[in-house]
């Protein structure tokens, strides 16, 4: 049926003819008033993000990164550094300082200026009118200055994220306590002091507090038990001390528990079994002490325990075993001792096993053969007597086993040969002895391996060359001989198996440096290349000056003759160069002791002449003495004929 116009009643046009001019209207004169002037302070935007905004435009309908409500008041104002779409994911920058204009968007909701990385000055008090705002990003910029006291009046306010800025002072308690409605609240990475104010604990509905990276002081606030919604916890990397409070076993919600590297005391509460929903608990690099509590066994969905570099002691208890949902316990450097307990074979999830530095001892539990997903053993530098490796290690899949200084004595045992998970293996500072076995060449995987400190003897066997992934070579403090250019004779698979660090110090290798070394490409990648106290002979190698990634070059007590290459400086990234107690003679090249990025550089023992060439860096006296013929700062003058 066909409808005229007559029989449509006068009320209802003229609701239409209403609704027409509100989505119609345009942007209002003081917001458009307010974006123009901050577009004014802003003095570069290479990516054009307000390219759109002039003022023969209407900002509700052609300004990007503008949105209205239908009464043409601007509700969100979103031109983030961060550029997401479907496709693609890039990042821009933009200039400048905040309008205090802003705080003219009275119906304003959401303002996202965040991720600009250039945005300076101070934070206007003006954004403290805006009572409407329920999001504030303002994230990764370099804001300075506080928080400013009038941003006590945003009542709505759910999301505030002010990270990775120059913000400082304290956290004024009158402002953080108003936030009723906050969400979530992030102020990392800024420069906030004092302790934090106990009136966060009336922010009930707080999901995320993300403090870290900043100089808090003071102790946590107890007050903190009263966040029961809190998920994301993180006071990480500030100054905290005091210990941890009983309160915090009322967070039941939490997922995330990050209180390292402070300076927190005392022990870990018994309170913790309440946090029952916490996978990811964090108290490394802090001063804890005593015994972990039983209770720690009662969360029945953590992931990661991580508390290494403490002062825990006593033994581990038994009821970790209960916590089947763990993949990583990292517990080295603390004081924890006695046995390992058994029940550590039922965490059948576990991927991660760090015991290192601690005062453990007895027998390694076999049980531990169960953890068929672990791939990091970490037992080093406790006084566990083992002699000898378990056989029942090679049941496991381990990719990094690391038994260093754990009382190891006799010869590699055989089996490792047929392990081909192992890419990592320490060893180091044991008693093993005897040969370094030719079957070393099937360890396939291998791409890092430290014997040093034992009492190896030997050459290096031929089969030492079929290593094509090893990376990092550590045989440092034996008593291998023969020819050291076997060991840089190895296969590599491009771009795998390049070296990246050898260390044979401290042996009794032999054999000219080959002239060729810097061209091989197994060295190509080399960034420490230690073969001191070894008797080599010959002269240093130009060719080492084409390793243009080394930056750690120590020929000590070699017998090296010759000249010290000029081409030597063509390694521009080197911080060390250390050839001291050698024979070497003629003048110190500049291009060497000019190398931009050098630290440390000793020649002191040597038959050097010649004046020391003009340098930058700061080198004391001893790295040129017992060079007779040497002369100039920081030597005595030259003598001129």
């Amino acid at each position: 049926m066909k409808v005229s116009i007559e029989t449509i009643s006068l009320p209802l046009l003229f609701f239409l003819f209403l609704s027409l001019l509100s989505i119609s209207e345009a942007c209002h004169a003081m917001d458009k008033e307010a974006l123009l002037h901050f577009k004014q302070k802003i003095t570069s935007d290479p990516s054009k993000l307000l390219h759109s905004w002039t003022s023969s435009s209407d900002c509700c309908s052609s300004w990007e990164g503008v949105q209205c409500e239908s009464s043409g008041r601007v509700v969100n104002v979103s031109r983030s550094g961060l550029i997401t779409t479907s496709d693609f994911f890039g990042e821009t920058s933009m200039s400048g300082s905040l309008s205090p204009y802003l705080g003219n968007l009275s119906f304003l909701k959401i303002l996202d200026l965040s991720n600009l990385k250039e945005l300076k000055g101070s934070i206007p008090k003006e954004l403290g009118k805006l009572y409407h705002l329920t999001h504030l990003f303002l994230d990764s910029n370099k804001l300075q200055s506080s928080i400013p006291f009038s941003f006590k009046h945003l009542l709505r306010l759910e999301k505030l994220y002010l990270g990775d800025n120059f913000l400082s002072g304290s956290l004024p308690f009158s402002v953080i306590g108003s936030l009723r409605s906050l969400s979530e609240l992030g102020l990392s990475g800024n420069r906030f002091s004092a302790s934090i104010p106990a009136s966060i604990g009336k922010l009930t509905l707080l999901t995320k507090l993300d403090l870290h990276g900043n100089t808090f002081s003071g102790s946590i606030p107890s007050s903190i038990g009263n966040l029961k919604s809190l998920k994301y916890l993180d006071l990480s990397e500030n100054r905290i001390t005091g210990s941890i409070p009983r309160s915090i076993g009322g967070l039941s919600q939490l997922v995330l528990l990050y209180l390292n590297h402070n300076g927190i005391t005392g022990k870990v509460p018994s309170s913790v079994s309440g946090l029952t929903s916490l996978q990811f608990f964090r108290l490394s690099e802090n001063k804890l002490t005593g015994h972990l509590p039983p209770s720690i066994g009662n969360l029945p969905n953590i992931q990661r325990l991580v508390f290494e570099n403490n002062r825990l002691s006593g033994k581990l208890p038994a009821t970790i075993g209960h916590l089947t949902t763990l993949t990583d316990i990292f517990f080295s450097n603390n004081k924890f001792r006695g046995k390992i307990p058994s029940s550590f074979g039922n965490l059948s999830n576990l991927q991660t096993l760090d015991l290192s530095r601690n005062r453990f001892s007895g027998k390694i539990p076999h049980q531990l053969a169960e953890l068929q997903r672990l791939q990091t053993f970490d037992l080093s530098f406790n006084p566990l007597g083992m002699v000898k490796i378990p056989k029942w290690i090679s049941k496991m899949k381990v990719f990094r086993l690391k038994l260093a200084k754990t009382g190891l004595k006799g010869q590699l045992p055989k089996w490792l040969s047929s392990s081909s998970s192992l890419s990592m293996v320490d060893l180091s500072s044991n008693g093993l002895t005897g040969k370094l076995p030719s079957w070393i060449g099937n360890m396939s995987s291998l791409a890092f391996l430290n014997l040093s400190n034992n009492g190896f003897h030997s050459s290096i066997p031929e089969e030492f060359k079929n290593l094509s992934f090893l990376m990092d070579l550590d045989l440092h403090s034996n008593m291998f001989s023969g020819n050291i250019n076997k060991i840089f004779s190895k296969e590599s698979r491009f771009p795998l198996g390049q070296f990246n660090s050898i260390d044979v110090s401290n042996n009794q290798f032999t054999g000219l440096i080959d002239e060729g070394l810097g061209e091989r490409p197994v060295m190509g990648s080399i960034k420490s290349l230690i073969l001191s106290h070894n008797p080599l002979g010959g002269t240093i190698p130009k060719s080492l000056g084409k390793l243009s990634e080394m930056e750690v070059l120590e020929l000590v007590g070699n017998g090296l003759s010759g000249k010290i290459p000029a081409e030597l400086g063509d390694a521009d990234k080197m911080t060390t160069v250390l050839l001291s107690r050698n024979k070497l003679r003629g003048t110190i090249p500049k291009e060497v002791l000019n190398l931009k990025e050098l630290g440390e550089f000793d020649v002191s023992g040597n038959q050097l002449s010649g004046m020391i060439p003009p340098h930058k860096a700061p080198i004391p006296v001893s790295a040129f003495l017992g060079n007779p013929g040497l002369c100039g700062a920081p030597l005595p003058p030259c003598k001129h004929s």
